[in-house]
This record gives C-alpha cells, structure tokens and sequence, in this order.
C-alpha cells in the first residue's frame, strides 16, 4: 500500500475529529494579549485554558525584558547549537540560577521540554538497562520510552506496590545485563492533576538499587514553600536525581530545563541529541526567562494569589456536586458523562452561550462516555471569574441532565 493512501484511510486516533473539531474544539483561535478575557470567534470570552500559572505572560516587567532582549539581540542570536556557536554567558547564568533554585548543583538549559525529557532518557540509559514507569506519564516520557532499545516496565498510576513488583521484575534482569533501573514519574500529573508519589518513591531508593527523573512541568512554580516544585512540597528534592521542567507553564515562555550533579548534567550536555544538534535557545528568550525566574522568587504574592483562585474554584465546584476526580493540585479537571454529541454541544453552549472557554477532553484521552472540561486557574483570574464561572457550569450541567444537549445539535460553525 501506499504510505499516503494508508493516511487518507487512517487519520489517527485524533485526526479522525478533523473534519468536525478543527477551528473549533481543536486548533482554536484565541485572540488578543494574554489574559484571563480573550476573543474567540469575535466574542469576549473568560479563558480558562492557558498555561500561565503565575500570570507572568503580560507582566509589565516581562513585556520589559521580552522586548529588550529582542530589541538588543534579535531572534536570531546565539546563531548555531550550544555546543558549536550558539553558547553565551547569559545561558550559564540561568543555568546557575535554577540548578539553585531547584537545590540541584548544575542544570542545563533545553530548547523544548517535549524533545528534552526524549533526550535525557535516550541519553541515560542503554539497552542494558531497565525502566520502570508511571502508567499516566506524560507523552514526551512514553516517546522517550519508545527509543528505549532494553526493559521497561509499567505500574499502575501512582500504585507504590505495583511500583515495587515491577521493580523486583527490573532487579532480576539488570542482575544478568549488569545494567541500572530508571524510576520515571512526573510531580503534578497535568490532565488529571494528581500529584506523583514523591515521597514513597524515594523511600522505595533504601530497598532497591536506582535513579529518579521527575517531569515536574505542572509542579514548578506552583508547588512547594517557594514554589520549587513538587519535590520541594514532600521536602524530597535531595532524592530526586534527574529533576525536569518547562518554562512553558508557570514562566509563560519557551525553553525547559533538566538538573542534576555536576556530573550528570556534563553528561546529558555532551550527549542529549536534540540539544547538541539543534539551536540554541535564542537570547530574548533566555533574557526573559532570567526575569520570570527573579519575579517567581521575589514576589511570593503571585502564588499566593493563585491557590486563592485554585481553592475557591474547586471547593465552589465541589459543593455543587461536580466531580473533580483526584486533582491535588492547580489543575482543575471536571467530569460529566456523556458521548460524543453531549461533548460537541455542551462545550459550545459554555463557549457561546455563556462566554467560558476551557479545553475539552474526550475519548480516547479518557475513557468513553466521559466528558472532561479541563480548567487552568492562574493568579490573574479574580474570585469574580470564579463565581461566574461555577455558576456556569451549574447551569450546563442541568442541561445536561435535562437530556438537552443529546436532543438537537447546537454546534452550528
């Protein structure tokens, strides 16, 4: 067969949606500077889905530093990869400043999160040794996993005695390969917004023989006594070896970092092929990303602010009865049953008809017959967003009940 008639017969598990999401439920458009109220098809819209934590994206002094860097350096400075042309001393400094920050002794800066954490796996294991898994790691894991040429094994989501069979199961085969384990688990699980078990995997270091990468994309910035993450909350960061996370969540930017000892970190700089063979992250970013980083540590008010908006919005949804799964965290999932056609219309009738515009979630992400508005508060949301927001979601779930969003189709775009 034909590799583009086999695409024109199977679009993928998501792609089979084009037809009907596209524009609209999936690729939208929002508009406007980001805030807590953007437009959407024309329409003023109370955005509930942006990864910007701490409300860093518009902050006057980031805006500042964004357009200096830019304005000093351009886009195109540092020219090359880091390891040819692209290595500057401002590079070094938030390297220094976040292996700091996050109680590591060196760090080093990644150009996405996504081909990063695919790097750091690819980087520190070989075919003798062994991985073992969270079954809800994120995707940039479960890719890094794919390139993975010995064992891996999976636990069941944040289940300690499954971790421990598994790890039994890893012992025996890296005792004939001579080989190593890699624990790997994230610190905020950003769809359902539970938080990794930290603390019991650490413990687990006492019995078993190996090494420990936390994805703490959701947790830095958000979790912890300033915002360290969510090694920091379980008072764990000592037992975390291999520590990751994005600029893309709390720090509203581009770019991501991985920390670790010195060592380790000279390592995966010299070995990490999406980094060595692809450009450096370029200055304004980086320039930017050393302001973000200062305002997250000195203004403690901003996560302050945003657990204020988190705890509101959870405990007013949760006394309305809806069911918020197992989130520990800023994440704010919210799930209702329904099929497909229940999706469609609810989700335009929030977005047309009452102007809220949070990310939807149908299967195969989560299981069928489930429908999962997925709600990101950030410290720029008010308690006003909030109130109006629950009382949003009170009234789309009496139609649901009601039977009004499986009788005609509302979805008219």
């Amino acid at each position: 067969m034909d590799i583009f008639d086999k695409i024109k017969e199977q679009k993928g598990q998501l792609g089979q949606y084009q037809s009907v999401a596209h524009g609209y439920f999936a690729f939208p458009k929002l508009e406007g500077e980001v805030a807590p109220r953007m437009k959407f098809r024309g329409k003023e819209v109370l955005t509930w889905s942006l990864n910007n934590y701490l409300g860093l994206a518009n902050h006057p002094e980031v805006r500042k530093a964004d357009s200096e860097g830019a304005d000093k350096w351009g886009l195109a400075y540092p020219m090359g990869a880091r390891m040819m042309s692209g290595h500057t001393s401002l590079h070094e400094e938030l390297e220094q400043k976040l292996a700091k920050f996050v109680g590591k002794e060196a760090a080093y800066l990644l150009n996405f999160g996504y081909q990063g954490m695919i790097s750091i796996i690819d980087a520190l294991v070989n075919r003798n040794d062994v991985i073992v898994y969270d079954s809800e790691s994120h995707a940039c894991i479960i890719d890094g996993l794919r390139m993975h040429l010995g064992k891996r094994f999976v636990y069941p989501h944040n289940d300690i005695d499954g971790l421990r069979k598994q790890l039994e199961h890893a012992k025996k085969v890296v005792e004939k390969t001579n080989g190593g384990i890699l624990v790997i688990t994230e610190g905020v699980f950003g769809m359902a917004g539970d938080i990794g078990k930290l603390k019991d995997i650490v413990e687990l270091k006492k019995e078993y023989d190996f090494r420990f990468l936390v994805d703490d994309a959701h947790g830095f910035g958000t979790m912890g006594a300033t915002g360290a993450g969510t090694g920091e909350h379980f008072g764990v960061q000592d037992g975390i070896d291999i520590y990751f996370s994005t600029f893309a969540k709390s720090m509203a930017g581009i770019g991501a970092f991985v920390a670790s000892t010195e060592m380790i970190i000279d390592y995966l700089t010299y070995n990490m092929r999406s980094q060595v063979y692809a450009k450096s992250l370029p200055m304004p970013m980086v320039f930017g990303a050393l302001k973000r980083l200062e305002l997250l540590q000195t203004h403690p008010e901003m996560k302050e602010h945003l657990w204020t908006i988190v705890r509101a919005l959870q405990s007013g949804l949760k006394a309305e009865g809806f069911n918020l799964g197992r989130t520990e965290s800023c994440v704010t999932p919210v799930f209702l049953e329904g099929g497909i056609p229940e999706a469609t219309n609810l989700t335009f009738d929030l977005r047309e008809n009452f102007g809220v515009f949070c990310t939807i979630v149908i299967y195969p992400i989560v299981p069928k017959d489930v429908i999962m508005l997925r709600i990101i508060p950030t410290a720029s949301h008010t308690l006003e967003d909030v109130d109006y927001t629950i009382k949003a979601f009170k009234a789309i779930k009496e139609n649901l009940k009601a039977n009004k969003y499986s009788k005609e189709i509302l979805a008219k775009f």
